[in-house]
């Protein structure tokens, strides 16, 4: 059968030649796997490939199987929002990687979701529409995406007592509490919030939200984005 949607796309590997596999995150169907053909061929109409990039937002017709999970097909495409600025800004595309590898490992449910769909399609629009890269937005978006999967913190002190069941925290207490301070004042900000973080708090935090999203979701390690991103917002 044939089933309209919205979707999302996560990722791709490429297959055989021309082909890809992409995974698409839908608003009806949840997280599917999709078989594209020649898309990576001569003969491929122009910037076809382009429509599979990490995070493009797109319109689809898909053939599904209720009862038989496999790989479909996708009957037609075209995107719903062209991106303004992300593929062309060193800092959002970079942040766009993370935040692809991060919904990579968390998003794997097939079934429908229209909350966590509409959150997702909302940020990412607002994160293309804005007029500058705002250096918080993958930790505040991060911060927000733990509802989602029922493991949200009521406080940075929440998020940081569950850390240490786990591990020692080897920093001196003070900077703690500054990362608590700063964590506290995320946890309540929006996208738009000017959170001015001190020089390093950044990189720690990244960090420590990590630990915990590893504490919640199994096989949440080696984010191979994290050192570029690192780098970026240091």
């Amino acid at each position: 059968m044939l089933q309209k949607t919205r979707g999302i796309v996560i990722n791709y590997l490429k297959y055989r030649e021309s082909s890809i596999i992409v995974k698409v995150y839908t608003e009806e169907l949840g997280l599917q796997t999709y078989i594209v053909n020649s898309v990576r061929s001569a003969k491929a109409k122009t910037g076809k490939i382009a429509l599979y990039q990490p995070l493009t937002l797109l319109d689809l017709v898909v053939y599904f199987h209720k009862n038989r999970p496999q790989i479909n097909r996708i009957a037609e495409v075209k995107c719903n929002f062209p991106f303004q600025t992300i593929p062309f800004d060193i800092a959002k595309s970079t942040t766009a990687l993370f935040l692809t590898e991060v919904l990579h490992k968390t998003l794997k449910e097939e079934t429908a979701n229209s909350y966590l769909f509409n959150f997702l399609n909302d940020s990412i629009q607002l994160f293309d529409n804005q007029a500058f890269t705002n250096p918080n937005f993958h930790l505040v978006f991060l911060l927000k995406l733990t509802r989602f999967f029922g493991f949200e913190p009521s406080s940075a002190e929440d998020i940081f007592e569950q850390i240490t069941e786990h591990k020692k925290i080897l920093l001196p207490e003070e900077h703690v509490e500054i990362l608590k301070y700063h964590l506290n004042q995320l946890l309540e900000a929006d996208y738009l919030d000017n959170v001015i973080l001190m020089t390093g708090v950044r990189s720690d935090l990244i960090d420590y939200i990590l630990d915990f999203y590893q504490l919640h979701v199994a096989n949440f390690d080696n984010l191979k984005s994290l050192a570029v991103l690192r780098e970026l917002n240091r």
